[in-house]
C-alpha cells in the first residue's frame, strides 16, 4: 500500500476544465480502441452509475460513480467508494511556502485519499460542501469541486469545507462509450444523495446506491 501511495502521491495539482458548452476530453487520454459503443440519448450528469454483475473492467466493480459531465462527446465522473488509504497533507503540499499557516499542525493532518479512476491519476480533486469555494471551485448541482492547496489547508484547519472526500484521479469515457456500457447492462443509474457521497462506511455506498438504482429508459 505504501509503494501504490507513493506513486500516487508524485504529483502536482493540476486545474480541472471542462467546457460549457461541450465535453472537450484532453488527447493525451487513452481510451480502448474496440469498445461497446452506443447511442448518446439522456445525460447521466448529477446522477449516480452504478455497477452491475455485467461490469467486464474488475477495476470498476463495485463502484458507484458521481458523474460530473456526459453529453454526445463523452462523459467524466469520479468513483467515490474506493479508497486507497491515508496521507498527509505535507506529503501534498510540501513545496508550497506560506508563512500564515500552522506547518507542523497542518502538514501532518492526516486525510484518507480515494481512487477516483484510472485516468489522469496525477490529478488530484477535493469533493466538498457547498460552504466552501476558492478560485478553482466548480459547482455542480449536489456539491462543489475544488483542486489547489488552499482547499486541502482548509480541511486541515477544520474550517470549511464540513463534508470533503479527496481522490486521485477521474474515469472518463469517449464517444458513446458510456452509453453502450449503459445498453448493456453494465452500468445502472441513481438519484444523488449527498449524505451518500460522504459516507464514512464504503460499503454501505455501494449497497443503498444499488438499493435505490434503475434502468435507463
Amino acid at each position: 500500500m505504501k509503494k501504490l501511495l507513493a506513486i500516487f502521491f508524485t504529483l502536482l495539482i493540476v486545474n480541472l476544465c471542462f467546457s460549457v458548452k461541450a465535453l472537450d476530453l484532453p488527447k493525451y487520454y487513452k481510451f480502448p480502441k474496440n469498445y461497446l459503443k452506443g447511442k448518446f440519448h439522456n445525460s447521466t450528469k448529477n446522477f449516480f452509475i452504478v455497477a452491475t454483475k455485467e461490469i467486464i473492467d474488475p477495476r470498476f466493480k463495485n463502484s458507484v460513480i458521481l458523474m460530473l459531465e456526459h453529453d454526445k462527446d463523452g462523459a467524466i465522473g469520479i468513483i467515490i467508494n474506493k479508497p486507497i488509504g491515508k496521507i498527509t497533507i505535507g506529503s501534498l503540499i510540501q513545496k508550497i511556502e506560506n508563512k500564515t499557516i500552522n506547518r507542523k499542525e497542518i502538514f501532518d493532518y492526516e486525510i484518507p485519499i480515494f481512487w477516483g479512476g484510472p485516468i489522469d491519476n496525477d490529478r488530484i480533486l477535493i469533493l466538498h460542501s457547498n460552504d466552501y469555494n476558492d478560485e478553482s471551485t466548480k459547482k455542480y448541482k449536489y456539491l462543489s469541486v475544488s483542486n489547489n492547496y488552499e482547499s486541502l489547508i482548509s480541511i486541515a484547519d477544520e474550517n470549511a469545507p464540513t463534508k470533503s472526500l479527496v481522490v486521485v484521479g477521474i474515469s472518463a469515457w469517449t464517444v458513446g462509450q458510456l452509453d453502450g456500457e449503459i445498453d448493456k447492462g453494465h452500468w445502472n443509474l441513481s438519484e444523488v444523495k449527498e449524505e451518500l457521497i460522504f459516507e464514512e462506511d464504503n460499503e454501505i455506498k455501494f449497497i443503498k446506491a444499488t438499493n435505490d438504482s434503475f434502468l435507463r429508459l
